[in-house]
């Protein structure tokens, strides 16, 4: 399989096997306006398998929602078909609007102007919890 190269762009490598969709949707890539390739179960030495996503452009990227679907991505900035700048990942201290409560008593129910806060109460288990009634976020694997 033959992936075009990136001349300017982004590229989040390391993805853990069968994750890549999930990050895909999160970060809504299906609205830009450029090529971007998700490439699924990927030999890797270091995960056995993996998947990477390939963004043809230099966006605005959601480090907190990349590093809540995994924390293990690797991130890639590519500038003049050269690698730029590579970042390693960690558990976000908090997420905003990536996931919602599911507490059908939360404020956010009833006042869904307000931003869907979780914080992570929890780093070696990954839990976070919601901001306003404290309840287990449904997710993090």
């Amino acid at each position: 399989m033959i992936i075009g190269k990136i001349e300017d762009g982004i590229v989040l490598d390391h993805i853990q096997a069968g994750r890549g969709m999930e990050l895909y949707n999160i970060l809504g890539l299906e609205k830009l306006d450029c090529e971007v390739a998700l490439i699924q179960n990927a030999p890797s030495e270091k995960l056995g398998r993996k998947d990477i996503l390939k963004i043809d452009k230099l966006i605005d990227l959601n480090v907190d929602a990349v590093g809540f679907v995994d924390p293990g991505i690797t991130v890639n900035i590519i500038k003049d078909g050269k690698r730029a700048k590579r970042s390693s990942l960690e558990l976000p201290e908090e997420i905003i609007d990536i996931i919602r409560c599911k507490n059908p008593r939360c404020i956010t129910t009833i006042e869904q102007e307000l931003p869907q806060v979780f914080r992570l109460t929890d780093r070696a288990a990954k839990v976070y919890r919601c901001k306003y009634c404290e309840s287990k976020a449904e997710h993090v694997k």
